[in-house]
Parts: structure tokens; sequence; C-alpha cells
């Protein structure tokens, strides 16, 4: 469809959740950090200068996870009722993965606050080690499952 014609789409705005159910709602996202081998092996005994990256990135997780629709246009403002975000290491791959885990009960799914959540946890890990190594890679944001509501469950 050409880009003149989707101006009078019917589809406006926010979808109206007004008449779907409450029910529990989760979703899991993940997201990957490749380091070099060096800056991998240093990650546990230095740190970095803007202070520890594990719990820089998880608090900058839980703030994009909650401000989620403020950056992506159509999201409902969504009351959270947990987020979770871990971190895994992979030593022989010099690879951090994050994971999000995001609880809500309501009428709207939580898919996009976990992907937010991964996005911003492994943006924020870059940019606390930024300064030792700038040749990082941020791969692989997905949503592992979601649970809750009409559509059903999903798990890769």
């Amino acid at each position: 469809m050409p880009p003149s014609s989707r101006k009078n789409s019917k589809h406006s705005g926010m979808v109206d959740i007004s008449e779907k159910k409450i029910t529990r709602r989760v979703a899991v996202a993940s997201a990957e950090i490749h380091l070099s081998a060096d800056v991998f092996t240093a990650l546990g005994k230095e740190g970095s200068p803007k202070g520890d990256p594990f719990e820089t990135s998880r608090v900058a997780g839980i703030m994009a996870a909650k401000s989620t629709s403020s950056v992506i246009p159509m999201c409902h403002p969504i009351n959270l009722n947990k987020v979770n975000i871990s971190f895994g290491l992979d030593e022989q791959r010099s690879v951090v993965t994050v994971t999000t885990e995001i609880v809500s009960v309501g009428r709207t799914g939580v898919e996009m606050e976990a992907l937010t959540s991964a996005a911003v946890t492994a943006l924020t890990f870059y940019d606390m080690l930024k300064y030792k190594d700038k040749g990082m890679i941020i791969s692989e944001i997905k949503l592992l499952k979601k649970s809750g509501g009409a559509s059903g469950d999903f798990q890769r």
C-alpha cells in the first residue's frame, strides 16, 4: 500500500483494550552483549569508573520497563507487578546475556516492556564499559516467552 493511502487507515491510534479480560500477563525477553575476551575477563575484577555495570544496567532496565509507553508509540501505560533482570555469563564466547521478566495483571500484554527492558539494560551495560571496548556488539534482542491474554502462550 503506498504511503499516501495509509493516512486514512481505520487504525489511527491506540487499540481499545477496554473490553479485554483482566488476566495475569508474563513476558520474558533477552539480549546478548559480546565483549572482547580481555574486557570479559576484567569484568569481575575491575568494574567500571561509572560504577557496577551489572547493578547500574539492572536499574536502567527496570526504569525502561516502567517507561515503555513513553518511548514506543501506541503502547498502553501498564501497571507492572514485577520486573526481574538477571545476567548470564558465557566465558567461552565472552558474552553477557541479559534476561528480563515482566509480570502484570491487566488487559494488555507486556512483551514490549520486556523487550525494551532487555534492550536498555544491554545499552546501559555497553555505556558502562565503552571506555574499555567500543567494539562490543549488542545482538539477539528477542522475546523468549509470553503468557496470558487472548492470543495465548508463546515459547521460543
